[in-house]
């Protein structure tokens, strides 16, 4: 009963620790978990990244010396997210407005035990999210022909993984792992839509429900928002819980050459629910405010297929690469959001994202002396959001990435792990509905320091 008990002491200490994420590569997901792979460009297929290396591939864990190990590390992130109105010229930047908007933090734990053949692991890591907070008095809280709303526009949202994995060295060659992972997703939104583009999803279809004509009989409609949002560490708006799972392999070609390979299936979540508020803003009504239920529904993490190489020339240098493919195109087709008033009315919209599968290449080197590793890469993915579809409140656009890192063996059972990734400006601009009223740049630029420390025993 005491370890029962101890055990959900941790994961609540991890709950209330860990923030909202803003996404640093893959839409929603981190360059790399832990410094080790953060700091080689998030390359972890075929190399020992620790305890990190459960959530890309579970067979690198017999790549760890034998025993026991402890990871503890924090993701620290600093984006700079700005949205121009190109018809004014206004701009708003993304700021800390309100609880948890900025700079953002996120919990790394692991626990590893390697004997022999069997390795197996447990931990709870932050896979990734999104944040933004635009505050009520710009040009996004203005609803059609330029009527101030005093509304927010935010987001936020998180996703924790816990993941169980296992490996087994087959043979001398060959390693396979697996592994499968709870997850918990939590979303927070503040967003207002102009009466063009309610107009335009109507004209489109994505809009149904017994609301929809009584939003479209209003005197002056000029706008809807949406609100379902949670002020706090954790808790959100609507959340929902899931599992995802991972299959990998190890084939050492010799010494020096490591091939793996990995796969992460999409998450499996129920949809995201909770409390939320539909406005309809008219102008001759003013604004309608209606209390309810809001379902996010079958808001997924993708699949992903990884291979990589890794090369140790000698006992300093270590060379490696990763190739991705991650499957956006199904996971994300549209935002799905369902909404019941408490008089029993509802509204069901799909907002287009049609997002495309994305490639993914990182490279990294390691170089080794005394206690001290040094290491550096770059990653480069291909752009996975379309123009015509990006939302103001969802700019996780960056393609370009840089990164360093270190390790200092601060004794021979600890170590501490250090890396820094900037993700280089990215603007993109949208001239269409519905996702956006007036034509729009989205400028997304970024820097996370990955920290964390490991004890063998």
């Amino acid at each position: 009963m005491k370890k029962i008990l101890k055990v959900k002491i941790i994961f609540i200490c991890f709950m209330t620790f860990s923030q909202e994420i803003l996404a640093t590569s893959d839409v929603f997901r981190f360059v790399g978990y832990g410094p080790i792979s953060s700091g080689m460009g998030g390359a972890a297929t075929a190399i020992n990244t620790g305890g990190a290396g459960m959530m890309t591939n579970p067979a690198t864990l017999s790549l760890m010396d034998d025993g026991r190990q402890v990871h503890v590390g924090l993701d620290y992130i600093e984006p700079d997210i700005s949205i121009k109105n190109n018809e004014t010229g206004e701009v708003v930047k993304s700021d800390s407005r309100s609880k948890n908007r900025g700079p953002y933090a996120a919990p790394q734990f692991s626990y590893t035990y390697h004997q022999e053949s069997i390795a197996l692991g447990f931990g709870v890591f932050a896979n990734g999210g999104v944040g933004v907070e635009y505050g009520s008095n710009s040009f996004l809280s203005k609803a059609t022909g330029g009527l101030n709303t005093d509304l927010e526009n935010s987001s936020r949202l998180l996703v924790l993984n816990i993941p169980f994995a296992a490996s087994f060295e087959v043979n001398e060659k060959v390693v396979i792992g697996a592994g499968v992972d709870a997850v918990w997703q939590g979303l927070n939104l503040e967003m207002l839509m102009g009466a063009d583009q309610v107009g335009s999803l109507l004209g489109a279809g994505r809009v149904n429900g017994s609301l929809a004509p009584v939003l479209g009989g209003l005197p002056d409609l000029r706008g809807a928002h949406f609100s379902l949002s949670k002020s706090e560490d954790v808790a959100s708006g609507v959340d929902g819980w899931g599992y995802t799972g991972r299959l990998g392999m190890l084939y050492k070609v010799n010494k020096g050459l490591t091939l793996g390979l990995a796969y992460t299936m999409e998450s499996k979540i129920a949809d995201m629910e909770g409390k939320g508020t539909l406005t309809a803003i008219d102008g001759v009504a003013g604004n309608i405010s209606m209390p309810g239920k809001i379902t996010i529904r079958d808001f997924q993490s993708p699949a992903q297929l990884n291979f990589g190489l890794s090369y140790k020339p000698d006992e300093q240098w270590l060379i490696t690469a990763d190739i991705s493919r991650i499957f956006l195109e199904h996971a994300m087709k549209d935002i799905n959001v369902g909404f019941v008033a408490n008089n029993g009315q509802n509204i069901n919209i799909l907002l287009p994202q049609n997002y495309r599968d994305q490639t993914a290449l990182s490279l990294g080197a390691a170089f080794t002396s005394g206690k001290w590793t040094l290491r550096g890469g770059a990653r480069f993915t291909t752009q996975a959001l379309r123009s015509d579809t990006v939302l103001a409140v969802i700019p996780a656009i960056p393609t370009v990435f840089s990164t360093v890192g270190f390790s200092y063996q601060l004794s021979e059972e600890s170590n501490i792990d250090f890396a820094w990734v900037h993700s280089f400006e990215e603007t993109m601009t949208n001239s269409s509905q519905p996702n956006t009223s007036k034509p729009i740049d989205v400028v997304h630029a970024q820097d996370s320091l990955n920290i964390a420390l490991t004890w063998d025993f």
